[in-house]
């Protein structure tokens, strides 16, 4: 009987000492989300002086730096990305509905008052509100066939 040995320090590697092919030299690698040693530092960096750049920044843009300005007003007022779209659509209830307010935005988008990129949007919304009108309508009807086989108490 032979006795069991010890694994050999270099396990994985080559005689050269290089690993051996698909074999890591750190199998269990570092967790999810731990930061790179250089990410750490940076924000360790940052947080230890934030206070004196935003003053030096608000001094510069004090100052008329007007890049300085557009720093600071770019964190207090950000551009808005859309803006708002005002449109008196149909009422949008039933499926039939849907064709309704989809042909009103073409022709709305046709004319100039809405972008062709607004219009695909709200197309959407028009598309996945129906997709919830189709999903409880179904499953309504579901509910009275099965009450009528029997599967389920009717409802009271």
């Amino acid at each position: 009987m032979t006795e069991p040995t010890a694994p050999p320090v270099n396990a994985g590697r080559l005689q050269g000492g290089r690993f051996v092919p698909g074999v890591s030299g750190n199998p269990a690698g570092k967790k999810p989300g731990t930061r790179h040693r250089a990410t750490r530092l940076a924000e360790k960096l940052m947080t230890d002086d934030a206070e004196a750049v935003v003053k030096a920044v608000m001094t510069a843009a004090k100052g008329g730096d007007m890049t300085a300005a557009r720093l600071v007003l770019d964190r207090i007022a950000p551009p808005c990305r859309e803006a708002p779209v005002t449109l008196d659509l149909p009422r949008l209830e039933t499926r039939a509905d849907a064709a309704r307010v989809l042909s009103f935005l073409l022709t709305e988008a046709g004319r100039g008052e809405v972008t062709p990129g607004e219009a695909e949007k709200l197309a959407r919304l028009v598309s996945e509100h129906h997709k919830a009108v189709q999903l409880t309508e179904i499953e309504e009807r579901l509910r009275g066939v099965e009450e009528e086989l029997g599967l389920v108490p009717g409802p009271g």
